[in-house]
């Protein structure tokens, strides 16, 4: 992590999806977790993003794409992925 508190306000960043432009609120954490699955997986996170956002429209009860993306990193982690 860097040297920011982790309590730092939500950062809107624009992603591409599919094409189409969208923004994205995350904590600088969670930002930084994205661009080190990114790294890891080999995928950019523009691509990494439209998985997390197809499994999200594939669930029964889907949450919004930031909570997606959220919940995404917190289940790699208790995979045991590295981020």
């Amino acid at each position: 992590m860097t040297g920011r508190s982790p309590y730092h306000p939500p950062v809107k960043r624009s992603v591409t999806i599919s094409g189409h432009q969208t923004s994205i609120s995350l904590e600088p954490l969670f930002w930084d977790m994205l661009k080190a699955a990114s790294d890891e997986t080999g995928l950019p996170v523009n691509a990494l993003v439209a998985a997390i956002d197809n499994e999200r429209l594939a669930s029964p009860t889907p949450s919004g794409l930031a909570g997606a993306i959220r919940i995404w990193l917190v289940e790699r982690l208790r995979a045991g992925g590295a981020t």
